[in-house]
């Protein structure tokens, strides 16, 4: 994989220093010859991201694929980041294009089937909706786990574009003004394809909840 243009390696830095570092800091320290930064980001995101494509394609395994893509051009392009924005807007909308890319592909092959997408909750809070919880027993687990294969479903009939947000907001916990830079578009139109996607959700839920 080829590496932009960066000083020679420096002394090696403890991991735990690294990880207490922001990703502005961690993109300072790779540039200039420091490799662990760039493994500290790629623990920090790689969850993330594969949450987020799997989610907007339907496609676990190809998600997997896509995070790695992610990453090489992350790591490609990196001298290339501006510090003055936020390093997971920037890589979020990488991710974003990957994940765009392949529903195009996909949509020009009658063959391909879109599998189900995870959903979330109608909130206004900056986080993501959690289905899992640890400490709950057995059968609260087991319910949670059937309530997220029924959200599955009804996010994966959701509009491209309405889910594309739906799952940054909902499920990311992206704020909006973030979602507006990593779709292109403006804060008012990430809020009228939120509001409607939550509108279409819920008429799809509801009847199965009843």
């Amino acid at each position: 994989m080829s590496r932009p243009l960066r000083q020679l390696s420096q002394p090696a830095v403890p991991r735990e220093v690294l990880e207490d570092l922001d990703d502005a800091a961690l993109v300072r320290r790779y540039l200039a010859g420091t490799e662990r930064a760039f493994a500290v980001l790629v623990i920090r995101y790689q969850s993330r991201l594969l949450n987020f494509i799997a989610r907007t394609i339907g496609d676990r395994d190809r998600a997997e694929d896509l995070v790695q893509e992610a990453f090489i051009r992350v790591a490609r392009h990196l001298h290339r980041f501006d510090d003055s924005k936020k390093f997971s807007t920037w890589i979020y909308t990488i991710a974003s294009n990957l994940a765009k890319n392949e529903l195009r592909n996909r949509a020009r092959s009658p063959l391909v089937l879109f599998q189900a997408l995870t959903g979330g909750r109608d909130a206004e809070e900056d986080r993501p909706l959690e289905f899992e919880d640890k400490s709950d027993t057995p059968d609260v687990q087991l319910d949670r786990r059937e309530m997220r294969a029924v959200v599955d479903a009804a996010v994966s009939r959701l509009p491209k574009h309405h889910r594309e947000v739906f799952v940054l907001r909902e499920l990311e916990g992206r704020p909006y003004e973030e979602i507006a830079e990593i779709t292109r578009t403006n804060l008012g139109t990430v809020k009228s394809r939120l509001n409607r996607a939550r509108a279409a959700f819920a008429g799809l839920v509801g009847p199965v909840l009843d």
